[in-house]
């Protein structure tokens, strides 16, 4: 059987940042419709969705809705890798026939929620099955990811300021980004200063807290000619889950990236090198950092020296990373691995505006890599994107 060529011929955000008044399913709707409406195409032809994090049936109830009826759905949850796996299955079930558009949508007001007291800031992820060994001795999500960092720090002589340039050229890019929810610069001593949450992460080494909502319409090769917008191939992608527990955890300087980055450039045919710009997830600093090594950017253990020199700067950058300002500087509700997704289309269509990437011949770039972790590096799911269908 032939395999059809997947393309993202939609990307939208719903309002993001500060948004008090709207629920998490008004989100997922206003991110949808805009992602529709930038692909050109009629919702009529959408017969798959995915959808994960809201509802007691997720994305039964999501879909509802929205006033959908798929034939084809995916409610896979795995942290904030969650659509980028999404996303490989549904161009796979594109490409295989057995489904012609799918529509990945996501929405959260976890700023808004805490604001309004509707809930509290978790510090676990419960005390159920194999957590229930860890939970006791004041294992919370950020010690879990300080960990590893300090390990890093010990194994490869990786420094604070290494890590805090990481969010310092974060910041810099959301500067460039008007949606960005924080945008006024910062320094590693800014950084460095700050209040501690989790040794060695202070306060600037963490990601925000916003809400906000993303969609992304994957369609296959015969809609395309139909589409307003430069469509986005899927090149190839891959998923790999390492662990739950600590104890489990064979290695904290190496990330399940190590994986699934190798799997999607060997699909996709191509190789580290050939990438124009990378979207990571950056719940922290070190993520970045070590997602950099472990999709080949870098040796393991130059992570820091990689990110040191300000070469992640969409201006005067070499090798440009979270574009938007990331989680760290532009928005981060949660799951934010769609948001990923949603600026690599666009940067690779030309449309980011101030903060545009371009190849040093000055042509728009032709190749990304969009990488989301879920859990404590519990899960990874690796895109690489193309411009253009051939």
């Amino acid at each position: 059987m032939t395999q059809r060529k997947v393309a993202v011929v939609g990307v939208s955000l719903s309002d993001c940042g500060r948004v008090d008044e709207a629920t998490p399913y008004a989100l997922h709707a206003q991110a949808a419709r805009r992602a529709l409406a930038d692909s050109g195409l009629d919702r009529t032809v959408i017969d798959g969705f995915a959808s994960a994090g809201l509802g007691t049936l997720a994305p039964v109830e999501v879909a509802e809705y929205l006033g959908l009826r798929p034939t084809w759905v995916d409610s896979t949850s795995v942290g904030g890798s969650t659509w980028e796996v999404m996303a490989a299955h549904a161009a796979d079930a594109i490409a295989a026939g057995h489904a012609n558009a799918v529509l990945l949508v996501y929405g959260s007001t976890a700023r808004a929620d805490i604001k309004a007291g509707r809930r509290t800031g978790n510090l676990s992820f419960g005390a159920r099955g194999p957590l229930q060994f860890e939970v006791p001795y004041g294992h919370t999500l950020i010690a879990k990811y300080a960990m590893a960092a300090r390990r890093h720090m010990h194994e490869h002589g990786t420094t604070l300021e290494q890590l805090a340039s990481v969010a310092v050229q974060a910041r810099a890019n959301a500067a460039l980004n008007p949606d960005a929810m924080f945008r006024d610069p910062i320094t590693v001593n800014d950084v460095l200063s700050g209040p501690m949450i989790a040794d060695p992460f202070t306060k600037l080494h963490c990601c925000i807290r916003s809400d906000g909502g993303a969609a992304v319409l994957l369609a296959a090769e015969e809609y395309v000619q139909d589409c307003r917008t430069t469509p986005v191939r899927i090149l190839g992608t891959g998923e790999h889950v390492s662990h739950t527990t600590m104890s489990e955890w064979p290695d904290f300087t190496v990330s399940p990236a190590a994986v699934s980055g190798r799997t999607a450039f060997r699909r996709a045919g191509v190789a580290p090198q050939d990438i124009d710009f990378a979207e990571i997830y950056d719940a922290f600093t070190y993520m970045t950092l070590v997602t950099l090594e472990d999709l080949g950017f870098c040796e393991k253990g130059e992570g820091g020296r990689f990110v040191e020199k300000g070469r992640l700067k969409v201006a005067g950058g070499d090798f440009p990373v979270n574009t938007d300002g990331g989680g760290l500087s532009a928005q981060h509700p949660g799951m934010r691995g769609l948001f990923l997704l949603v600026e690599a289309v666009r940067q690779l269509r030309g449309e980011a505006g101030a903060r545009q990437v371009h190849r040093p011949d000055g042509h728009l770039p032709e190749l990304a890599v969009a990488s989301g972790t879920g859990g404590w590096f519990c899960s990874s799911g690796t895109v690489v994107l193309g411009r253009g269908m051939s």
